[in-house]
């Protein structure tokens, strides 16, 4: 009986050191949000654009405020799988009626102000 108890014991074992082994190769894929920002696009927004032009370089504002309409915010957060580092981007371009009159680039993300 000892002889069948040591070899479900090893085997129940193995199994768990398979689980352990095969747990930590879990792919995790990228996250990613919001508008891709691509550097050469945000230099090319200028004040004096129209919303038309801004929509061309940047995309579609992925936030859009309807108490602020004067207002567009491009966001975006990129996490490559397993890595703790984090790209976070946020672009707010201001209007004066259909054109740009302000952006501020680099944002600092604080979702509290």
């Amino acid at each position: 009986m000892t002889q069948a108890l040591i070899k479900s014991f090893c085997r129940l074992l193995a199994l768990a050191l398979i689980a352990l082994g095969t747990g930590a190769c879990v792919y995790r894929i990228d996250i990613q949000q919001g508008n891709l920002l691509e550097e050469a696009a945000i230099e090319q927004a200028a004040v004096g654009m129209t919303k038309n032009q801004i929509i061309f370089l940047l995309g579609t504002p992925m936030v859009t405020d309807t108490f602020h309409e004067d207002r567009w915010d491009y966001t975006y957060y990129l996490r490559r799988g397993r890595s703790r580092e984090v790209e976070r981007r946020w672009i707010i371009v201001y209007f004066d009626g259909d054109v740009v009159s302000r952006i501020e680039k680099d944002v600092p993300l604080d979702p509290a102000s």
